[in-house]
């Protein structure tokens, strides 16, 4: 008998969107849509979309040397969040390769709260009680949180009327949060974060608030044309952006610098896991590097579709779409290094047939603050 498939708190909630349409998405069942990926995209960027990502994991460390163990397991430098402060970071292999990228929360200097990827949250939570060190413990508190991420130009004023007036997210900084701002009436920590290009708040919660919390953010949303979106949109907007997702942009067999993602490697704030390798990487060099491509012949790169220079193959595309807000043919591409100067030319296998394409900037979108 097959295991069913998981779902979040909210589940009950998406029946009263009729074009809703669930997938299975790494064991649970979640809205790929609630009323198109298009749609929902170009409300992210003009105004505001609400997205249910309850299934990604939150685990608790805590004790007197919580700082310390996150030191070590983490690329990032623990050490400088300040409570209410969050960062992001990555979790290493000794070869550099990656565990999972995660948010870290700083609530006290005893207690952090991390936020890893829903797909990874065994392997994680096995990686982090591995190497646990004395006086610091570990707990997996997925199943009681909920998560939803309010995203768009109209987050912050969207998230005012939601608390009545109680909360101005203005006044948080990204990568800052607080605690016990009510949500539709429930107690939330609220971070300005999220995973779209745009600015947005991630909303945590019990599992059981969430429900009417969903329901007063959609409430209080309306009248600036907040709609719910679903995974499409939220893959779309973050590739426009080039946040990376783990198993294509990074994976076990990636480093956090072949993935451009060398500012949140600290390799002078002491040892922890991967940093030889990543830092005998930065010193003689990566030999890939992740980049941005443009078809140039008409087709749609793809993850996994081959990329070719100099008529041989030296590298793969790892994400790839018609992006909806600039309707160009783009890419991601993990490739041999000494093809990513911009400009370079390329080809892409697509089902079979050489197409060019050429290197770009990336990130391909970036918003304009509002006013």
């Amino acid at each position: 008998m097959e295991n069913p498939l998981k779902r979040t708190p909210i589940y009950p909630l998406y029946a009263e969107f009729p074009e809703a349409r669930c997938i299975d998405f790494g064991g649970w069942e979640l809205p790929v849509q609630f009323s198109g990926i298009q749609k929902e995209h170009e409300a992210v960027r003009a105004r505001a979309g609400l997205f249910d990502v309850s299934h990604m994991g939150e685990f608790l460390v805590t004790g007197c040397f919580a700082e310390a163990f996150l030191q070590r397991l983490t690329t990032n430098d623990v050490a400088k969040l300040k409570d209410g402060q969050a960062q992001y970071a990555l979790l290493c292999y000794p070869d550099g390769g990656v565990v999972d990228d995660l948010l870290v929360y700083r609530i006290t200097n005893d207690q952090y709260l991390l936020v890893v990827n829903a797909a990874n949250i065994a392997k994680d939570f096995e990686w982090l009680r591995e190497h646990l060190i004395g006086d610091v413990a570990l707990e997996d508190r997925s199943d009681a949180f909920a998560l939803l991420a309010l995203q768009g130009p109209e987050a912050a004023v969207i998230l005012r009327d939601a608390t009545g007036g109680g909360f101005d997210g203005r006044e948080l900084t990204p990568f800052h949060f607080a605690t016990g701002v009510p949500v539709g009436g429930a107690k939330a920590l609220v971070s300005r974060t999220g995973y779209t290009g745009e600015d947005g708040f991630e909303i945590c919660l019990a599992a059981e608030d969430a429900p009417r919390a969903w329901r007063a953010l959609l409430a209080a949303g309306k009248p600036y044309g907040l709609v719910p979106a679903g995974l499409g949109a939220r893959d779309t907007l973050r590739f426009e952006a080039r946040l990376p997702l783990y198993g294509q942009e990074l994976s076990s067999a990636i480093s956090p610098l072949e993935a451009g993602l060398g500012y949140f490697v600290k390799l002078d704030k002491g040892d922890f896991i991967g940093r030889d390798a990543l830092l005998a990487q930065k010193t003689g060099g990566v030999t890939r590097k992740l980049v941005g491509i443009e078809m140039i012949d008409r087709g749609i790169p793809r993850h996994a579709y081959s990329v070719y220079g100099d008529g041989r193959r030296i590298g793969e595309v790892t994400s790839g779409t018609q992006s909806p807000t600039l309707k160009r043919n783009l890419g991601l591409a993990l490739v041999d290094a000494r093809f990513a100067a911009l400009g370079t030319e390329l080809q892409v296998d697509v089902r079979g047939k050489l197409l060019h394409a050429r290197v770009v900037p990336a990130p391909f979108y970036k918003r304009t603050p509002k006013e």
